[in-house]
This record gives structure tokens, C-alpha cells and sequence, in this order.
């Protein structure tokens, strides 16, 4: 069990149970425990959070600066996310927060066209804000 507390501050559940924390950073950090393990999409390097982190060069509204290495971080989070508390966040936690989720739950096994609609019905019904995050998902992972 990964510590995390489903439907709780951001936290979603893919399909395989495993869950994933998603949030904003400009808002405080939730109570309870802290995630083993973050992936930071931010156009900047983040701070140190005090836990392994890896960061993806991401602006805001657009996709990953390096689309392989979006990838490959993603994969490390969601085979973590088995037995780890894992957390992805960005600054607002909705856009690049979102697309990486449905990422998440590509790799889970929710089918890439109907992943979008899946993190927006059980992460944030705003999740994925444009169009090319939209058809990043639905080719991830090329």
C-alpha cells in the first residue's frame, strides 16, 4: 500500500489500483505523508523537495522540451507508483499535471484515446488544456 488516501488531495486511481497524487505547486503541500518519489514538469528547475525527484523541462501550456525523456520519467513513476507514494506536479496542477497522468494511465492500460477522459472524470474534469497535450496522450507512448 503506497500511504496515499484515494480521491484525497489529487490522488488518482488507475485502473491496476496503483495511485498517484497530482497537484499545483503554488498551492501548500497536502498534509499526511510525503510522496517517496515527484516528477516536476516545470519550465524551470524546481527546489529541492527533500525526497528523489526527477524534473521535466515543461512549459506552461505546451508539451515536454524532450519527449523521450518525458517518457522514460513517466514509466519510472508509474512502476513506482506500484508500491511507492508517487506525486506529479506542475504549477497549477491541471494542464501538464493532467497530460501526465493520462499518460499514466495509457501505460496502465486505459486506451490512449479514452485516457483524457478518464483523469478528467476521476483527477480534474479541466485536466489536459489543449489541444496538442490532447494528441500527446493519444500518441504516448511514440
Amino acid at each position: 500500500m503506497t500511504g496515499w488516501d484515494e480521491g484525497g488531495d489529487g490522488v488518482l486511481r488507475l485502473p491496476s489500483g496503483r495511485l498517484v497524487r497530482g497537484r499545483g505547486l503554488r498551492r501548500e503541500m497536502p498534509t499526511g505523508h510525503p510522496p517517496r518519489f515527484g516528477v516536476y514538469l516545470q519550465g524551470v528547475a524546481p527546489p529541492e523537495f527533500g525526497w528523489e525527484s526527477r524534473w521535466v523541462r515543461w512549459r506552461d501550456f505546451w508539451l515536454p522540451a524532450d519527449a523521450s525523456y518525458a517518457a522514460e520519467v513517466l514509466t519510472e513513476a508509474w512502476r513506482r507508483a506500484d508500491g511507492e507514494r508517487v506525486e506529479i506536479a506542475c504549477t497549477g496542477g491541471v494542464g501538464r499535471t493532467g497530460t501526465a497522468l493520462a499518460c499514466l494511465a495509457v501505460l496502465d492500460g486505459v486506451p490512449a484515446g479514452e485516457a483524457v477522459a478518464y483523469v478528467r472524470r476521476h483527477y480534474h474534469r479541466h485536466a489536459v488544456e489543449t489541444p496538442w497535450q490532447r494528441r500527446f496522450v493519444e500518441r504516448f507512448p511514440a
